[in-house]
């Protein structure tokens, strides 16, 4: 199911999302034109290696220098593919406009900021030995959706089912494909966790963005912005 756009109005320009989007994007063409060598070298020092941390000595040995955990934020603007930016982004495009909107542009990029640390941390806990480096906006992304399912949970979502490239559309509640959405990150999370097997996804990083994003959301909120509850206008 893909997202396509929601049914809340935004009365602010989304100057932070926008900004987020550009940066993510730009980041992503520069590395189109690297060569392979250098990409891979690119990747593994600015993507969140979690054995960099918890095995300095191996880190030490493999060339990685003391970063001072910095990886874990410009881990958020890096990633690994097309298919992987255009969901990130197009995500970052219907959701996040309705949440700098309720917080303003300086509280949502920190609340942005602190869900995608949140989600790096979490990932970097329950995979300390990986050499894998954990790239992509998604655990601030997630937290952006933990807001969203708490402050607009009836709000229209129009999803596309790819189903043969058909046209197919529906019109769901956002607590609906959000909660299926968590129930996806939770069930892979439980399997990567009982099988100990290898996740090319940081389902970890999902699952602990999203939480802090809703456990959190609300102290990020300005008092003057419009209150949820209209479910028409322009597009997310």
């Amino acid at each position: 199911m893909i997202p396509i756009r929601d049914s809340i109005p935004c009365y602010n320009r989304p100057v932070m999302t926008w900004t987020s989007m550009a940066i993510n994007i730009a980041v992503f063409v520069i590395m189109l034109f690297m060569p392979a060598s250098m990409k891979q070298t690119f990747v593994f020092l600015y993507g969140m290696v979690a054995a960099r941390y918890s095995h300095p000595a191996w880190a030490a040995h493999v060339g990685f220098s003391d970063d001072h955990y910095l990886s874990f934020v410009t881990s958020m603007f890096l990633h690994g593919g097309w298919m992987h930016i255009i969901m990130n982004m197009l995500f970052l495009w219907i959701f996040a406009d309705n949440i700098e909107d309720r917080m303003g542009r300086i509280r949502f990029i920190a609340f942005y900021f602190l869900c995608g640390l949140t989600a790096a941390f979490l990932q970097y806990t329950f995979n300390a030995d990986s050499t894998i480096p954990v790239v992509g906006a998604s655990g601030a992304i997630a937290g952006i959706l933990g807001a969203y399912f708490f402050l607009y949970p009836y709000a229209r979502i129009i999803i596309w089912i790819p189903l043969f490239f058909l046209p197919i559309f529906f019109e769901v509640p956002a607590i609906a494909f959000l909660g299926f959405w968590v129930i996806i990150q939770l069930k892979n999370v439980t399997d990567t966790f009982v099988n100990q097997g290898f996740a090319d996804v940081a389902w970890w990083g999902h699952l602990g963005g999203f939480l802090m994003g809703a456990i959190c959301y609300r102290y990020f909120l300005l008092d003057d912005r419009p209150e949820p509850g209209s479910e028409s206008g322009s597009e997310g």
